[in-house]
């Protein structure tokens, strides 16, 4: 049974909301990648997951990654969560352990297999953190990838392109924002408008039409600069229909801070960004 995956969140607005172009240039595939046009392992492919009595949580992928020699794809981290409750608090789910084979979906419906490098639920276990906001909203993971599939690989969002840098200012209340998910059929590239951050920086509240939905978790966010911020966590189900995105650029730094994997960073796209009308 394949389930699909995404933490409903059910609160007053008040309580969790802190406050309310142009083309890059290309650039040539990263050595080892497939060109944009013939890869089939790109951000957006489906990324199931072994949850136990032979469950799979479907999630989606949200950008390419690299580090230490290795190449990953990031996703949730409650997508790697062994837990049926699908709590709130990553510091008290059960998390899948480093190592779980992940099976990756192709573009092409061809599937190939990678393994859990680094989750940031089980992760903050293992420290003991406290921190309640971080707890939440620390929701991050990585998938190494065989290195036999990195030819079919590239880092560009389809249709979207870019990422085109790694956002590190965080999103102000109207900024518009993007994420490609085709994983539910209908409209594969959401596009909308930021309501703010959350948590001092750790996440943000966006408002797209139509939602991320269940399936849709671990998909990644982009600015009006193509700059990557975040990755798809939660859906509020306060009557705003709204998401919360963890923040990429402090998941990521805390994985490099306590990862154990090494220092990875974000691989750029090689095709343009292009803001959609």
């Amino acid at each position: 049974m394949v389930r699909s995956r995404l933490r409903a969140l059910v609160v007053a607005a008040a309580a969790v909301l802190a406050f309310l172009g142009t083309a890059a240039p290309a650039t040539a595939a990263p050595p080892g990648f497939a060109p944009a046009a013939q890869a089939t392992i790109t951000p957006g492919v489906q990324m199931l997951s072994p949850v136990g009595d032979g469950t799979t949580s479907s999630c989606t992928a949200a950008f390419v990654f690299r580090g230490g020699g290795s190449t990953y794809l990031g996703y949730a981290a409650h997508c790697a969560s062994s837990g049926e409750s699908m709590g709130l608090s990553g510091c008290e789910e059960r998390a899948l352990p480093l190592g779980t084979e992940v099976v990756i979906e192709g573009t092409d419906g061809s599937r190939t297999s990678g393994r859990l490098a680094y989750t940031s639920w089980g992760t903050m276990q293992q420290r003991g953190e406290s921190d309640e906001d971080r707890c939440f909203l620390n929701d991050f993971a990585l998938v190494e990838l065989d290195p036999d599939d990195l030819a079919r690989v590239n880092p560009s969002v389809p249709v979207l392109g870019g990422p085109t840098a790694l956002d590190t200012d965080g999103t102000v209340p109207g900024e518009p924002v993007y994420s490609y998910q085709p994983q539910n059929g209908g409209t594969a590239v959401k596009q909308g408008r930021s309501l703010g951050v959350t948590g001092g920086g750790l996440g943000h509240r966006v408002d797209t039409a139509p939602p991320g939905r269940p399936g849709d978790s671990g998909s990644g966010y982009l600015d009006a600069d193509g700059d990557a911020f975040g990755v798809l966590s939660t859906l509020f189900l306060d009557g705003s229909r709204t998401n919360g995105v963890a923040d990429l650029a402090q998941a990521l730094a805390y994985a490099n801070a306590y990862g154990g994997i090494g220092r990875v960073m974000l691989v750029p796209g090689t095709e343009p960004f292009t803001q959609r009308a």
